[in-house]
């Protein structure tokens, strides 16, 4: 998630043992020697026991892929800054006119409901892009993106802001226009003969899904009680998706954006659901008070009031009080195919989704994803088919057939499973299956209050789930990459502000309500060598290999986020490569069972932020000895590009052949000047979120 709009409290309220503990007796087994450098020793770093297998698998005997480029200076102006013989080009920033009737994009242009549902949205992230024929795979494709949040002050320059921001009953205009700029993204690119890129306006694959679009739930919730709503009372349909912020892409040929801090954009006055306070719906007023529009002139089907999920009628099929159980899942679009709606998978779970990762794919196997709850102490999880992958599913593109039925063979069915990390580098999958067995012996339908076959229950009480079963708390697991050959997972950890000095004790809070209150869950955690810092911001970055056919897995630590200058600098990380806050990930394969990991940051920890805004950095982990980044392993670890002021680095693919590289910049406060994404800007503009798109002016394959 965006640190623009992070949720800060904690809404965890088990006592499960904190990953940061686990990670200290892992350490702490090996006998590391404490201070200085030496902490960053290969020892501290690699497996011992379970894990031994995966310290080996990254031994190459080929020669391993070289960074072709040096690591360039950190830099705080308002532009991109790329290596030397590269180029930057902004493509597609927000207001973008999908049509070719759409007015097109100037400083002072006024936004509105209509002109934004036809334009890219707003705070541009995760993304993918679908290629419409094999051959012009990588210059002509669908681009599907995130539209993760708004930038009211941006949206509402030309009237100096949006009415009744804080309080007061908020215009049904304004409120319309801005669910209209969330969602995602389906636009047509084409790289033209000089290189450059742009968008198609009016081509048939350009879409909008917004926090208005109606889509489809499927999966153990659909037509279950917990969704019936007076829009659907039979429980099989909502209306928009929102707060899409990592994405995933199917081997079918789907887009899956993935939903995160939707709660923020409700509020229950009442009587609250037990999941709604777990999982933090405010108590006071939305995010953005759309629910404030509710009885205007022009609302039609309560297109305002579904946002209120009070209690107010005699079952759920007279309210909105199930509004937000049809929020908090995997979202699967059919980028190919503009008659269909979007379908909501809710058998990978319910929560604050960060994206939805693809394991290692192999023809019997199940089909496997992963995905982390962004928040303090919340949990990784792993969905596993029921069916086996047959390649004859694997996407054709630009044929014309039904995704979206193979989708529901592959999501609809299956396990979820929460992740636990052991001190000894081993760790084990959890069901979340109604007979599993909780922490405490009891099935885990009979610890949750609910019927032995109410699955539906389970997915809806995710996180409750994962507490009972005795998941490991992690500090915000975000974006996840899966080498395809290897099948080793990497996942950021992006921080936690809730660390405190060396010798304090764990401590926890009950509360909760509006955004700006406490919740529940883990108050505080102590450092420990893995964490060492109180009020901790410059996370790490985990990799782990599965064992025992999935139940279990290995794991171990790949690098710690730090200042060049920290005491506690355990990756020995310099000037040309210090990071905090890793955030997007993406193991970009080059073949040969050898890639490059790319590292995206949204960084507010002070040590690196002084030096240098948010950035793009490569890493290849084959080069590494023992795998993983130690002082004497950082000439592979380089700073490939860094963001304007203001920014968060996000969204990662880069085309087939490997000469573009596609990003995302989010929230920038001051860009962009010009097409070119270096040109730094003179003055004032108003902000626009972008995709921009990094080549080399030779042509040749990025990075190598």
């Amino acid at each position: 998630m965006s640190k623009e709009i992070e949720d800060h409290r904690d809404l965890n309220p088990g006592t499960n043992e904190p990953f940061a503990s686990v990670l200290e007796r892992h350490v702490s087994r090996r006998s590391v020697m404490r201070g200085g450098l030496g902490l960053a020793a290969a020892s501290m770093l690699g497996f011992g026991g379970a894990a031994q297998a995966l310290a080996s698998s990254t031994s190459h005997e080929k020669t391993p892929l070289g960074l072709a480029f040096e690591s360039i200076a950190g830099s705080r102006s308002d532009a991109v800054v790329v290596p030397p013989g590269y180029t930057a080009q902004v493509l597609v920033p927000w207001g973008t006119p999908l049509s070719e009737k759409a007015s097109a994009w100037r400083d002072d242009l006024a936004m509105t409901a209509e002109r934004q549902a036809q334009s890219v949205g707003m705070h541009h992230d995760g993304m993918h892009g679908f290629p419409l024929d094999e051959a012009s795979a990588s210059r002509r494709f669908v681009l599907a993106l995130n539209n993760e949040y708004i930038d009211q002050q941006a949206l509402w320059a030309p009237q100096g802001g949006p009415t009744n921001a804080e309080e007061g009953a908020r215009p049904a205009e304004e409120s319309r226009t801005e669910i209209n700029a969330h969602g995602v993204t389906l636009v047509e690119v084409v790289k033209e003969g000089d290189g450059r890129w742009s968008h198609v306006p009016g081509s048939p694959y350009n879409r909008r899904f917004t926090s208005a679009t109606e889509m489809e739930l499927a999966g153990p919730v659909a037509g279950s009680a917990y969704v019936r709503t007076k829009f659907s009372p039979e429980g099989r349909l909502t209306r928009g998706t929102n707060n899409n912020c990592g994405n995933g892409f199917t081997p079918w040929g789907t887009y899956l954006a993935c939903e995160e801090n939707w709660p923020n954009i409700f509020v229950n006055t009442g009587e609250r659901f037990a999941d709604d306070a777990r999982i933090g719906i405010p108590t006071q007023r939305g995010r953005y008070g759309w629910e404030t529009s509710a009885g205007d002139p022009s609302e039609a089907n309560d297109e305002f009031a579904r946002f209120d999920i009070t209690p107010r009628g005699a079952d759920a099929r007279e309210d909105y009080r199930n509004e937000a159980r049809t929020y908090g899942y995997q979202v699967e679009i059919d980028p190919y195919d503009g008659s269909r709606r979007a379908v909501k998978r809710t058998a990978l779970g319910r929560f604050r989704h960060e994206g939805c990762w693809l394991g290692k794919l192999e023809p019997g196997k199940p089909v496997v994803f992963y995905s982390g709850h962004d928040a303090r102490n919340e949990y990784i999880y792993k969905f596993v088919s029921a069916a086996g992958w047959d390649p004859a599913d694997a996407n054709r593109p630009g044929a014309a057939y039904d995704r979206l039925a193979i989708g529901a063979k592959y999501l609809d069915e299956g396990t979820l499973y929460a992740a636990r990390f052991d001190a000894d580098g081993s760790g084990e999958w959890l069901p979340l299956t109604p007979l599993a067995k909780s922490r405490d012996g009891r099935p885990l339908h009979e610890a949750l209050g609910l019927a032995a076959d109410d699955q539906a229950g389970i997915i809806i009480h995710t996180c409750d789930a994962a507490d009972l079963m005795g998941a490991t708390p992690m500090d915000r697991p975000e974006w996840a990459s899966v080498d395809p050959a290897s099948g080793e997972v990497y996942i950021t950890l992006t921080n936690n502000s809730k660390r405190t000095a060396a010798g304090s004790e764990a401590t926890f809070t009950n509360g909760g309500g509006a955004i700006d209150e406490p919740g529940v869950g883990f108050a505080t955690a102590p450092v420990n060598e893995a964490n060492p810092r109180p009020d901790n911001g410059a996370g790490h970055i985990l990799r782990w290999r599965e064992v025992d056919d999935g139940a279990r897995f290995a794991w171990e630590v790949f690098v710690f986020g730090a200042a060049a200058a920290d005491a506690d600098n355990r990756s020995g990380l310099t000037e040309a490569n210090q990071f905090a806050s890793p955030d997007g990930l993406w193991y970009d394969d080059r073949g040969d069972g050898q890639g490059i990991l790319w590292i995206q940051t949204d960084n507010g920890y002070e040590g690196v932020a002084e030096h240098t805004n948010d950035q793009l950095l490569a890493v290849v982990p084959a080069a590494l000895e023992g795998g993983v980044v130690t002082p004497e392993t950082q000439q592979h670890l380089k700073r490939f590009a860094v963001g304007p002021s203001g920014c968060e680095v996000t969204g990662i693919f880069a085309t087939p052949d490997k000469t573009a590289l596609f990003i995302n910049i989010q929230h920038p406060g001051n860009w962009p000047a010009a097409e070119d994404a270096t040109t730094a800007t003179q003055g004032k503009v108003r902000p626009r979120a972008s995709t921009v798109v990094i080549q080399k002016q030779d042509g040749g394959p990025i990075a190598v």
